[in-house]
């Protein structure tokens, strides 16, 4: 089995910037890809990025393409998300969900294992 523990996240003033992080526990070798999602108010859940775990292949969605940042650590038990230029619409929680399979890119119905979530509020 796999487990995920969220961490970071919190409050920042517009055009500021946080990261978040996702402990991977457990059996890691079984995770295809790793990805960052969100759900903002009054809004369905939303991929924004993800990652190849063995070769760090990545993509991003358009809206965070060039401000977003995702990562996988050199033990490749730990991904991040550095997110910068933040923007009021972007507050929500953000998840961790690893892709026991061939890897849903952006697409949340293919991922198996999920985090808690983490708040991220983006106000002035």
């Amino acid at each position: 089995q796999v487990q995920l523990m969220e961490s970071g996240g919190g409050s920042v003033r517009p055009g500021g910037s946080l990261r978040v992080s996702c402990k991977i526990s457990g059996n890691v070798a079984t995770v295809r890809c790793m990805g960052w999602f969100r759900r903002r108010a009054g809004q369905g859940r939303e991929g924004v990025a993800f990652i190849y775990r063995d070769d760090g292949g990545r993509n991003y969605a358009d809206s965070v393409r060039d401000r977003f940042t995702i990562s996988l650590d050199r033990d490749q038990t730990t991904v991040s998300l550095q997110m910068n230029n933040l923007q009021p619409w972007e507050s929500g929680v953000y998840y961790c969900a690893a892709d026991l399979g061939r890897c849903s890119g952006l697409d949340q119905w293919g991922y198996n294992v999920w985090g808690q979530g983490t708040q991220v509020t983006v106000s002035s």
